[in-house]
């Protein structure tokens, strides 16, 4: 997500002053390190969920009007005005934070190429697969996905015209959506990252291959 400097590109050809191979390949390797901790670390997938807790927090302060005004709620109802107020200030980072870490991400996947077409190194490269980060984000992010969609369709099927609370299907409507969203962004994160690896580094070499 946004909020730290990314490591800068390689030099041009004509500006490259490193004194050997050995030492192309060391600034090599702590680039590639950087880049993959910004684009898979831990910190990456806490985050969105950071994110994802603002995003309900806010949705529920935007619909809490609707449910005072159901229960007639006087002192509810005048301070709906805050309470939309509170939920956009809660809503709206989350989203701009997401749609600036997409754009991010392919702002990282230049700069992944750019450092790996410097040269090669298998030791180093090999580490760019990073499966246990990628099945991280791929299963955590499915659960995720999987219980607000559940949620959702829960939800919507359980509704009834003239008895549901429509703040409370509102309510839980908004969140399973939220968490379903959030879940997509994991799983299609973690794809993505295959798909590169696939592209950029070939077919992970087989066990006992040498």
């Amino acid at each position: 997500m946004p909020g730290s400097m990314l490591p800068p590109p390689p030099p041009p050809p004509h500006d490259r002053t490193w004194p050997d191979r050995g030492a192309l390949l060391a600034d090599r390797r702590r680039a590639l390190e950087e880049l993959r901790g910004h684009s898979l670390g831990v910190h990456r997938v806490l985050l969105l969920w950071l994110l994802a807790l603002a995003a309900v927090i806010g949705w529920s302060l935007l619909v809490l009007p609707l449910q005072q005004r159901e229960e007639a709620e006087r002192t509810g109802i005048l301070l709906a005005p805050l309470f939309v107020l509170l939920g956009l200030a809660a809503l709206t980072p989350p989203v701009v934070a997401v749609f600036r870490a997409i754009r991010r991400d392919r702002q990282l996947s230049g700069l992944l190429d750019a450092w790996l077409a410097l040269d090669s190194h298998p030791q180093t490269d090999a580490r760019l697969r990073s499966p246990g980060l990628s099945l991280f984000w791929l299963l955590s992010s499915a659960a995720i996905g999987a219980t607000g969609l559940w949620a959702s369709l829960a939800t919507a099927a359980g509704a009834e015209p003239g008895r549901s609370n429509y703040g409370d299907v509102a309510l839980r409507m908004g969140i399973g959506t939220i968490l379903w969203l959030t879940g997509l962004i994991g799983v299609v994160k973690a794809v993505r990252h295959y798909r590169w690896a696939l592209r950029a580094l070939g077919p992970a070499p087989t066990p006992g291959h040498r």
